[in-house]
């Protein structure tokens, strides 16, 4: 209950301040290149149940191909290049916290394509939480396109080496996890973005 209560007051508090940059963002997006401000793609929450994620849109409206971002890819806009660096593309997810379908601090929720890989031992830990826009996992792996653009094969690095630890990760923050550890998760995921730039 107090977990969601702080999403709740965080996340209103949050699009209340932020909502002149978040407009601002918004029309920067559509003046750079043509298609919606916001992508919208389904993820797996809480229990298995599916979601459809906020995020600005980063790519061109045509991009096609896995769902994995891989070093300087082509697909991404010069905005949206500007808007991954800095997680400003992930702020519209402060929308899903308010809806119940993510929390501030929870395992990053992964697309079908993924999950229908997950091992039956992990899946159920690792899916007994709300998925979050940030946790431990997203600041061990926050250079991960660039882990990926060094794999001779992108998706087989992530599915056989990266996913797994993910994975691990998400499980124990399922079982372990505090009203303070999120706070210290969201204090460690702001030094990091800080750091990053």
């Amino acid at each position: 209950m107090a977990k969601r209560l702080l999403d709740l007051l965080v996340a209103t508090l949050a699009l209340l301040l932020l909502s002149p940059l978040l407009l601002a963002v918004a029309v920067i997006v559509r003046l750079d290149s043509p298609g919606p401000v916001f992508f919208r793609q389904e993820r797996i929450g809480r229990h298995g149940v599916p979601f459809r994620i906020h995020k600005f849109r980063t790519m061109r409206q045509d991009a096609v191909g896995l769902p994995l971002t891989v070093g300087a890819d082509p697909r991404i806009t010069r905005v949206g290049a500007f808007l991954r660096r800095t997680r400003i593309d992930e702020l519209p997810q402060l929308i899903d916290v308010l809806q119940g379908s993510m929390s501030l601090v929870g395992p990053r929720p992964e697309v079908p394509r993924y999950v229908a890989l997950y091992p039956a031992a992990l899946r159920d830990r690792a899916l007994a939480v709300r998925p979050g826009i940030t946790d431990p996992s997203s600041i061990e792996f926050i250079d991960e396109a660039e882990r990926l653009a060094h794999a001779a094969d992108p998706e087989r690095e992530y599915v056989e080496v990266i996913l797994p630890q993910k994975l691990q990760c998400a499980a124990d923050y399922a079982e372990r996890a505090t009203l303070w550890s999120d706070i210290g998760v969201l204090w460690r995921t702001v030094i990091r973005l800080a750091a990053q730039r």
